[in-house]
């Protein structure tokens, strides 16, 4: 059974970094797509990245180019999200997910496994 625990949420400066980690288990990924994804409150749940966990080509939502990194450590079945100069609309519950086709890396749809999500506010 696919489990995903995120963590790393918090509370943060207008300006400041966050760092979330999604552990993943039970199964090899090696074939899945990896994404994050956050939900504001009364929002839709929005793509925010993915990354495919063999060949590393990363996907970004243009909102968060530039200043949000995914990356993953194969040898720990750990996907990461590096949030820098976040500004107060990035608040949002982020969610990690798993998309075991490989492919159509921004529709949520595709992401078959959830984690329980994880807290981001961002103060002004």
């Amino acid at each position: 059974q696919v489990q995903l625990v995120e963590s790393g949420g918090g509370l943060v400066q207008a300006g400041g970094s966050l760092r979330l980690s999604c552990a993943a288990s039970g199964r090899t990924f090696s074939s899945y797509v990896m994404g994050w994804f956050r939900q504001a409150p009364g929002k839709e749940r929005d793509f925010v990245a993915a990354i495919h966990w063999s060949f590393g080509a990363t996907y970004y939502a243009d909102s968060v180019k530039g200043r949000f990194t995914i990356s993953r450590d194969n040898t720990k079945n750990t996907v990461f999200l590096q949030m820098n100069s976040l500004s107060p609309e990035d608040t949002a519950v982020y969610y990690c997910a798993a998309n075991p086709r490989g492919k159509a890396t921004t529709v949520l749809d595709m992401y078959d496994y959830w984690g329980q999500g994880t807290q981001v506010t961002v103060s002004s």
